[in-house]
């Protein structure tokens, strides 16, 4: 029977790495402001299918953004899980997630069972 590991080792096991996907994602999306700016409407410096294909691409940047700020929202509420006992727990069962799941993604708050609705 292993034992869980304490909320030091995974703070030490995490710690890093989230902050680094934080920056990462912070980057990002500093990165592509541009892209996700509204598209000028003025007719006479693009034409209108050269107008189109910029709406299209500032939706899909948009729609990145959206994802983008999703993960930075969850890697921000996994640093503060990560300060208190709560991180590597799921949220649902209070089991241990596992070292393999939290190494796979360390946002995760539900355990396997939980997460595939085999508990309730």
């Amino acid at each position: 029977m292993s034992t869980d590991p304490t909320p030091e080792a995974l703070r030490a096991r995490y710690h890093d790495r989230l902050h680094a996907e934080l920056a990462d994602l912070l980057r990002a999306s500093s990165d592509t402001a541009e892209s996700r700016r509204p598209v000028e409407l003025d007719q006479q410096s693009v034409g209108r299918l050269s107008r189109m294909d910029a709406m299209q691409g500032q939706a899909m940047a948009a729609a990145g953004e959206s994802r983008r700020q999703a993960r930075i929202s969850g890697t921000r509420a996994a640093l503060d899980r990560l300060q208190g006992a709560e991180f590597g727990y799921c949220a649902q069962c209070g089991e241990f997630i596992g070292l393999p799941r939290l190494d796979l993604d360390p946002r995760v708050q539900r355990c396997i069972a939980c997460a595939g609705g085999g508990r309730r």
